[in-house]
């Protein structure tokens, strides 16, 4: 697998790549950027050595400050398709990775970059650090998905708060909502991102990418709509052969050896 390039690096070991935007010390998103994001994140879904990804920012002042503003005025005849559109491509990429994404989040966390961390399947950030989605301050709203996602993490009321009044909160005020899911000393976050990475890592690998899908797939349907489909996800989990290894493992009381 190649991952020749210097806006996006990435970093292999033990089942877990970690991957660093590198435009410091902001970490803009800028086209290029968002390109090289979509680039690498399709390169790493088909990387059978990659089972967890880790998401961070280059030095310790932002994970991402948002997009670049200036670029907008030479998009601005057709700003969605030259530039919304690949931000939205690019975070999307991000949720529906099979792999679970961990955001490891030091200093600033705005805007793009929130909605980046948003599309995360989890979230660390620095004792420091601040996040929020300011984008009504520039008379618009988050368009490359926090419009819909930031609600699905902390609420309605909490999502319309935020985004009616552009307000940003310190790390502790994010953890309480449930924005995070840790909140860890400053420039450790990466560090507590790859242990809980590597503990994901050793899992059996098609169950937890039928519990990302499953999750995500189900989780604002019905009862009764999700019955045959929970099922259906069983029926697949249930012919692997780590199942079958769990469950001997399970009965003759030994540690399972999962493959």
């Amino acid at each position: 697998m190649k991952y020749e390039n210097k806006l996006v690096l990435v970093e292999i070991s033990e089942k877990v790549a970690i991957l660093t935007l590198n435009r410091p010390p902001l970490n803009i998103l800028t086209l290029e950027l968002t390109a090289e994001l979509r680039r690498t994140l399709h390169i790493i879904e088909n990387d059978a050595a990659v089972r967890v990804v880790v998401l961070r920012g280059s030095g310790e002042k932002a994970f991402c400050a948002g997009a670049d503003i200036k670029e907008f005025p030479a998009v601005w005849d057709d700003v969605i398709n030259k530039k919304l559109l690949n931000e939205n491509l690019a975070v999307d990429e991000i949720e529906l990775l099979q792999k679970p994404v961990i955001a490891a989040m030091e200093g600033t966390v705005l805007g793009g970059g929130c909605e980046i961390a948003l599309a995360c399947d989890m979230r660390l950030m620095s004792e420091e650090g601040k996040i929020g989605l300011p984008e009504i301050n520039l008379g618009v709203f988050p368009g490359s998905g926090g419009l819909y996602r930031l609600a699905r993490h902390v609420g309605l009321s909490v999502a319309y708060e935020m985004l009616y009044t552009g307000k940003i909160l310190t790390a502790s005020e994010a953890k309480a909502i449930g924005l995070v899911n840790y909140v860890v000393p400053r420039g450790s976050s990466e560090k507590n991102a790859v242990e809980l990475a590597k503990v994901i890592a050793s899992k059996p690998f098609e169950a937890i990418k039928l519990i990302k899908k499953g999750v995500r797939d189900l989780w604002q349907r019905s009862t009764e709509e999700n019955f045959r489909t929970n099922l259906d996800f069983s029926k697949q989990i249930f012919k692997t052969e780590d199942c079958a290894e769990g469950v001997d493992a399970f009965i003759n009381k030994r540690t399972p050896q999962f493959k």
